[in-house]
């Protein structure tokens, strides 16, 4: 029946996608920005007004950073037929250095011609449908968007009426307390996390940004944007912009050592980032276990796309703080505790007996 129950919860988040992706993104952004409509509150600033003012502040940005990305867009995407034509050049030229004769065709030919033709006529033919899709997805970000503004404003002004009526509901002292305390701690570290990562991956994309211009890759403002909103995605996001960089590189550069250059940049500093930089800031307070983060990673980023896979850490840091306070849930918390702990060795703890084993049914009676 738990198996059960667990695959009928996953396929209702799955199919919920379009209703849970905003809710739990607005759910997270509260638990971020909550701090500081609580500090404009106790300056006198009224809970509606101070949720105004931290929305407002929140949309300036983001309408600043796509000020900032919407030339070099703008550019790249007036280029993105030559662009395409590049690419596919680049990949009929490492296919005909990897595997010059096709196979069954005589020799001295390779046969690129007609699968480049071909995979231009489905291009040609798919760019209705290419379109349709396209027009169909920005129609629902726009709408999701939307819904999660809406929703943060006023998740923002109620969240002290939340909590408050999510105690009252509560009949034991302690477990209201319990309950307060993990939806402190998740705020704090959900937050520090975040504003960490904010400004941890802004300083990783400035420093991309400039080893590109550097190497003298057309668009560094926007490389270095996409390299900043993409890290946030942990694993899964430096991949994709170690691949995204390679194409731009072969496509600037051509088919050589030379477009390794751009990808070779970015993976330098992600590991000063990643190896240096992260850990030292973070601490052990917010240390989670690689395995299980990569593992949060791949299942909310098949549940619920791009949107899960930002959540992954997040979530696991609430699960933690939630397992810290329930019997039941500290051996979960034992497996979410970062690698920074101690761990004794093997030998120790096969040799280590638990308190009560020696006697019949001692471990009911143990509290």
């Amino acid at each position: 029946m738990r198996v059960l129950c667990a695959v009928a919860v996953l396929a209702v988040l799955l199919v919920a996608r379009p209703l849970l992706v905003p809710i739990a993104i607005a759910v997270l952004f509260t638990f971020v920005l909550a701090p500081a409509v609580r500090a404009l509150g106790r300056r006198g600033v009224p809970e509606y007004v101070g949720s105004a003012l931290v929305v407002a502040s929140l949309l300036a940005g983001v309408a600043l950073m796509a000020w900032m990305v919407a030339a070099p867009a703008a550019a790249w995407w007036s280029r993105a037929p030559a662009t395409l034509n590049g690419l596919l050049e680049a990949a009929q030229r490492w296919r005909s250095e990897v595997w010059p004769i096709a196979p069954g065709a005589p020799a001295g030919a390779s046969g690129g011609s007609s699968a480049e033709d071909t995979l231009g006529e489905q291009l040609a033919t798919q760019g209705f449908s290419f379109t349709r899709i396209a027009v169909g997805e920005a129609l629902g970000f726009t709408l999701s968007s939307s819904a999660v503004v809406i929703l943060l404003f006023f998740m923002l002004a109620s969240e002290h009426w939340l909590v408050a009526r999510t105690l009252e509901a509560i009949p034991r002292r302690r477990t209201r307390a319990l309950l307060l305390s993990g939806i402190r701690e998740s705020q704090r570290d959900i937050g520090l996390f975040i504003w960490t990562m904010s400004l941890v991956n802004v300083a990783l994309g400035i420093a991309t940004g400039l080893a590109l211009w550097a190497i003298g890759l057309p668009n560094p403002v926007l490389w270095g944007t996409v390299t900043a909103l993409l890290t946030f995605v942990p694993y899964l996001g430096p991949l994709v912009v170690t691949l995204m960089l390679m194409l731009a590189g072969s496509v600037a550069f051509g088919v050589g050592w030379s477009m390794f250059g751009p990808p070779a940049a970015f993976l330098a500093l992600h590991a000063v980032e990643a190896n240096f930089l992260t850990p030292l800031i973070m601490g052990r307070q917010l240390s989670l276990p690689p395995v299980f983060v990569f593992l949060s990673v791949m299942v909310l980023g098949w549940l619920w796309g791009v949107a899960g896979a930002f959540l992954a850490v997040p979530l696991l840091l609430g699960l933690r703080a939630l397992c810290r306070r329930v019997r039941r849930g500290r051996t979960v918390c034992r497996y979410l505790d970062g690698n920074g702990t101690a761990v004794p060795p093997l030998q120790r703890l096969l040799q280590a007996e638990p308190a009560g084993a020696g006697r019949v049914g001692a471990g009911r009676s143990q509290p």
